[in-house]
């Protein structure tokens, strides 16, 4: 049977997240939109609360909460404080899920374990994209050579988020790039290895609070058992294009989560502004050009988040995604953020362009949720294959 309640820990847990979102993001959003500096005091203030890493498992040092709704929830809710910051906070868990699908026992306990210390919060930064390889990661050209116990890596991944200042990075690269796919492999790189730096730090459109960066890898010598997967042929290796896979689809509908986060906000803005905005002696929600506005944005963020809920339960259930589901919840939601934020704006009107209200940041921080973790138009051919594959 399907149930739509939440149980009592995950009220109790969007409780908390809301009131830590309302009381701690909220108030700095703006500031950090503006300064595009890393909101460092209040990724520490999460960690303390267990946020940053209350879904690693207990055994690596984590809280053990690894219901995929809960997660849903609350990046739902940190995002509807800001994105940007809901972002710093959240964005280890993409580097470390890469880790927890790949990686091997002692990999796990070393790295994950560094993520879940309350008192100092360590950052994760995954690094697939490239300027040449963005939705197509076959195309990747960082090289990783072995040479004797070491591999030794060379190439430039962008748009990384964490990128540079995080303390493990998690690269992708090729071992051999006739191979495309079958040459992927990924690493662990420590933040003071030589010859991994930072390049440029990109000025973005939207979600300012969180850091992307390029990442450089020059000569960079890492020993062999950073590897994740393994070495090929050994038992229980792990090809780096199914961690890939698999990293992505599975986080894609906490991306979505995020995205709804958004949207909600940006809803409940407009939706009280319309109660008290009067035109033409009445309160604009009772126009029907308003009102039936403000119906449709309601209804698609419940479809969203009804969209994501179905992939949190399935995760729940260890019921694969045959028909592209994770990235149904991504795209829907990426897509319900866009229109709903901009539809918000238009009920505010000229006010609604203005920096003065939060609507015009939520357009700019809604955008990235139809590109990142694979964009719009990649997430319909994951599940136009995945349809045609299965039939229906």
């Amino acid at each position: 049977m399907v149930d739509f309640g939440l149980t009592e820990e995950q009220k109790a847990m969007q409780k908390m997240v809301h009131e830590f979102a309302e009381k701690e993001i909220r108030p700095r959003a703006e500031e950090y939109d503006q300064s595009e500096d890393f909101p460092w005091d209040v990724v520490k203030k999460a960690a303390k609360l267990g946020l940053t890493h209350f879904w690693f498992p207990e055994e690596y040092g984590g809280i053990g909460e690894t219901d995929a709704i809960t997660h849903f929830i609350v990046a739902e809710e940190l995002c509807w404080g800001c994105a940007g910051i809901g972002t710093s906070i959240l964005s280890t868990g993409l580097a470390a899920s890469a880790i927890m699908v790949m990686g091997t026992d002692e990999q796990k306990k070393k790295y994950i374990g560094r993520f879940c210390d309350p008192d100092n919060p360590r950052l994760g930064a995954m690094c697939l994209t490239e300027p040449e390889a963005g939705s197509d990661v076959s195309n990747i050209s960082t090289t990783a050579k072995l040479d004797g116990d070491e591999y030794v890596l060379n190439g430039t991944k962008c748009f990384i988020t964490n990128g540079g200042i995080a303390d493990v990075h998690v690269v992708f690269a090729t071992t051999d790039r006739s191979l495309g796919w079958a040459g992927l492999a990924a690493f662990i790189i420590d933040k003071d290895t030589p010859g991994l730096s930072m390049g440029k730090k990109e000025k973005k459109m939207g979600v300012r609070a969180s850091h992307t960066a390029e990442v450089v890898m020059a000569d960079c010598r890492i020993p062999k058992a950073n590897r994740l997967g393994g070495e090929p042929g050994e038992p229980g290796s792990t090809s780096g294009a199914f961690g890939a896979i698999s990293m992505l689809e599975h986080s894609r509908p906490g991306v979505g989560a995020s995205a709804l986060g958004i949207a909600r906000a940006a809803y409940e803005y407009a939706l009280e502004y319309s109660k008290n905005r009067v035109q033409f002696r009445k309160p604009i929600h009772l126009h029907q050009g308003i009102g039936f506005k403000l119906a449709d944005m309601a209804t698609k963020i419940d479809a969203a988040r009804l969209l994501i809920w179905r992939a949190g339960w399935m995760v729940n259930n260890r019921i694969p995604f045959q028909r592209g589901e994770g990235s149904m919840s991504k795209l829907y939601a990426g897509d319900v953020a866009m229109e709903v934020t901009v539809d918000a704006l238009q009920v505010l009107g000229g006010y609604g362009y203005m920096r003065d209200y939060p609507v015009e940041r939520w357009v700019r921080d809604a955008k990235i949720y139809q590109i990142w973790e694979g964009t719009a138009e990649v997430q319909r051919m994951v599940i136009s294959r995945a349809i045609a594959a299965h039939g229906k």
